[in-house]
């Protein structure tokens, strides 16, 4: 599981982390939604360790993200993050884009690399695209690229930040068809989104964060259907409009 014990999280004087308490189960799906600058990002960055903290703790399975002996490749081997931008190396096609990480950081040899990639390629509905190369995709299929470049690194745990964001409008339901599908087969997953429909059927629980403090968590009928918190109220009916 993923433990977050009282985390706070600075940049200068503006505190975007308020002592966060959280903890997410096996084969769990949590939805984190709320306003630009509440801290659901930042959240993500820390648990994957790519951001510090300043106080309190995040275990992924017990191991201490954070603490000075903890050996973070290795850690990040079983968290893979999506972002808003893909980030594909353009020189390179589909295949070899997936292929890289399980090939420099796993040590694999390339037949077994690209035995999994293809395998992912497929999973996400990209198997005619092996050889195509980034810039001739469309912005959903590059977002369902970078998906099967982090499923390829046979993660426990996956976290997406956005990922529909930077989508045209009519591509981003190719992208959440893929997270439905990993949702289904037990993926454990944190998603930042603003797709409320989406958070509403996938999720498992909803954590709605407001300036750097988690205001209100729940079941989506819950949050959805009856939120305590005023600024939740606030938030999902200006979201309707």
């Amino acid at each position: 599981m993923i433990e977050i014990e009282n985390v706070r999280k600075s940049f200068g004087p503006l505190e975007v982390l308020k002592g966060i308490d959280l903890t997410v189960q096996n084969g769990e799906v949590l939805t984190v939604i709320g306003g630009s600058g509440s801290g659901k990002s930042t959240l993500l960055t820390c648990i994957n360790g790519l951001e510090p903290i300043d106080s309190g703790r995040i275990l992924i399975d017990g191991t201490e993200v954070h603490a000075k002996g903890t050996d973070l490749n290795k850690l990040r081997r079983k968290v893979g993050i999506v972002f808003q931008q893909w980030n594909a190396f353009p020189h390179l096609t589909v295949l070899e884009n997936v292929t890289l990480a399980p090939r420099k950081v796993l040590g694999m040899a390339r037949a077994q690399a690209e035995e999994i990639a293809v395998r992912q390629l497929n999973h996400v509905g990209l198997g005619d695209k092996l050889k195509t190369y980034p810039g001739r995709l469309s912005g959903g299929q590059q977002q369902r690229m970078a998906i099967a470049r982090a499923l390829a690194m046979s993660p426990r745990y996956m976290l997406f930040d956005e990922v529909t964001s930077a989508l045209d409008p009519q591509l981003v339901g190719e992208v959440l068809d893929t997270l439905k599908m990993l949702a289904q087969e037990g993926m454990t997953m944190i998603l930042v989104t603003h797709e409320m429909a989406f958070a509403r059927d996938v999720s498992d629980r909803v954590a709605f964060f407001h300036q750097g403090v988690m205001a209100e968590i729940g079941p989506p009928a819950h949050i959805f259907g009856d939120p305590q918190h005023p600024e939740t109220r606030k938030f999902l009916s200006s979201s309707r409009q």
